[in-house]
Parts: C-alpha cells; structure tokens; sequence
C-alpha cells in the first residue's frame, strides 16, 4: 500500500499559480483525485477518515490566510484524519458554473457522499454561498457558514450593491438559490456580524427549521481570517461534524475575543463614537490589565482625563 503523504510537510508559498495548481492536482491525483472544472475550477479529493470536509476556497484566499499557501480543508485532514474535497476558484466566482453543477451531479449518481460518515460543507462569503448551495448533493451534510450571500439575484437581494460585476451570472437555476438548498441538510450554521448590514439581510434569508444562527458582533466583515487568528475555524467545524455545535458551545468557543485585539478596537470606537465613555474605560481597563496594550492605555489616560474635566 502506498504511504500517506504528510499534508502537513507540503509547503507552497511563493510558487506561481500555474505552478501550484500542477502541483496541488498532482498530489490530489496520487492521494485521491483532482479533475479541472473549467478555466477558473479545480476540485480535490484526498482521501483519509471517514468524515469528509467539502471546502470552497478561493486561490487569493488561500494565499492571503494560509502559511503553507494550502486549502484549509488540508489542515483539517492534518489535525483530525478527515477526508477533504476541496474545490478552488481563481477568484470569486460563487462557483457558478455548469462543469461545476455536472461534477456534483456525477458525485451523487456514484454514491461518492455515502462512502463517508459524516459530511461537512464550509465557505465563507462567496464560498459560503457555495457550500450552502451544493450542500444538497449530499443529504445529511452539515454546512457550516460565514457571512454567506443567499443569492445575487436583483430581484431577490437588489438592496446588496456590492457585486455589480457578478449579477449577471444565473442563480436561478439549478443550485441556485442558497437557502432552500438547505433543505436537505442535517444541520447548518450562519455566522455573521450583525453590525454589517448587508451580511445581516443575507443571513436573515436563511432562516430555516434547521439552521441556527451565530450572531458576532464587533467582528467586522472578513469573519474567516479573524476566526483563524483565533484558532476557531477547526474548534467549529469538528464541533459541527459531531453535531456538539450550540450557543453554548459557540459562546465559550468566541471567550478567545476577550484577547483579540481588532475585535476589541472595534468594540472600543463603537463605545466611544456612541458616548458610552463609562463603558470605554471599563473595557481599557479590563484590557491593560490582562494585555500589554499600549493603545488602550493611552486610550484610558485619555477617557480618565476627558471625564475628569466633564465633571469638573
């Protein structure tokens, strides 16, 4: 039997893209499959346990997140023994495409979901989007989703002026309209900040008998990079895929904030902005006692001095 190659040990930052996605496809090709979709798709299988990560991941995402320059369905594979097909865009393409509709088709007519299981999908954004909307292939799955979009249909999210460039692709037909392809999932999850307004519009269309909703506010708008400074993204998957994902759960899980310095710079200026300096100097206080924070320090100096003169 062939050895496992150590996911782990393969590093390719710095290689062009070209070049990387030779060298991805190889290694899927030897540890599972890889099948191009197109110009701007790839898909990837590497085979390991016995619970399978679908990914949606995009190549400027994997190079700003990752350290390896790797999908992060790999570092699940890694750190839990998972199975992992990834599927990789160019760019954000919210993996509208019929190669794309075919290679799920395919998938299904061969069973490939029920060789696993468990099955769990994820994306963020754009990707979010897709792991939502391919989810249905695979009856079951959990799907776990940061600030997805629902759809990019005008006559459904018109007030979503973002993307202009991208209404014209289809999301009328098939797995077109995210939420409803939710339908046949075991369990999904929505996180988002309900502070950014169009997040918070999409999120709200998801609501389903069987998705639960993750409000983090002060997050900001690029959920998945911070909640991989915070070491949450496998904490929240692993505790999906073994159905332990609840408010409470999460809730002890989103404790890391507390140490979390963009977090709490937003949740600072929001104090501040809204003239709630009692509770400004509460959380600098808080902070500088626990961190070495040089801005919150001259923050709380400042708010000590601003308040002193108030009540001179």
């Amino acid at each position: 039997m062939q050895e496992q190659l150590d996911l782990s040990s393969v590093d390719l930052t710095g290689v062009r893209r070209g070049q990387w996605i030779a060298a991805i496809s190889k290694i899927g090709e030897s540890e599972g499959f890889a099948e191009p979709l197109g110009k701007r798709h790839h898909a990837l299988f590497v085979e390991r346990g016995d619970t399978l990560l679908v990914s949606f991941e995009t190549l400027p995402g994997i190079e700003a997140l990752s350290d390896k320059a790797t999908p992060l369905g790999w570092d699940m594979a890694t750190a839990n023994g998972w199975s992992s097909l990834v599927l990789v865009s160019s760019r954000d393409t919210w993996f509208r495409d019929e190669l794309i509709y075919g290679f799920f088709d395919q998938l299904q007519d061969d069973g490939f979901f029920d060789d696993f299981e468990t099955v769990v999908f994820y994306g963020a954004g754009p990707c979010g989007y897709a792991a939502a909307a391919y989810s249905v292939a695979a009856p079951g799955a959990r799907v776990v989703m940061l600030q997805p979009q629902a759809t990019l249909d005008p006559r459904v999210t018109e007030w979503d002026g973002r993307f202009p460039e991208m209404r014209r692709l289809d999301f009328t037909s098939r797995y077109g309209y995210a939420p409803d392809m939710l339908d046949a999932a075991h369990h999904g999850w929505v996180l988002y900040d309900p502070r950014e307004r169009l997040d918070a519009m999409h999120s709200a269309l998801f609501v389903r008998r069987n998705v639960s909703h993750f409000r983090l506010p002060f997050m900001g708008d690029a959920l998945q990079g911070d909640l991989l400074d915070l070491d949450l993204i496998a904490p929240i998957l692993t505790a999906a895929a073994s159905d332990r994902l609840d408010g409470l759960s999460f809730a002890r899980m989103m404790r890391r904030r507390r140490d979390h310095a963009p977090y709490l710079s937003k949740l600072l200026a929001r104090l501040e902005t809204t003239g709630r300096l009692r509770l400004a100097q509460a959380l600098c206080e808080n902070v500088t006692a626990r961190l070495d924070a040089p801005r919150f320090r001259r923050r709380l100096e400042a708010i000590r001095t601003s308040r002193s003169r108030a009540s001179a």
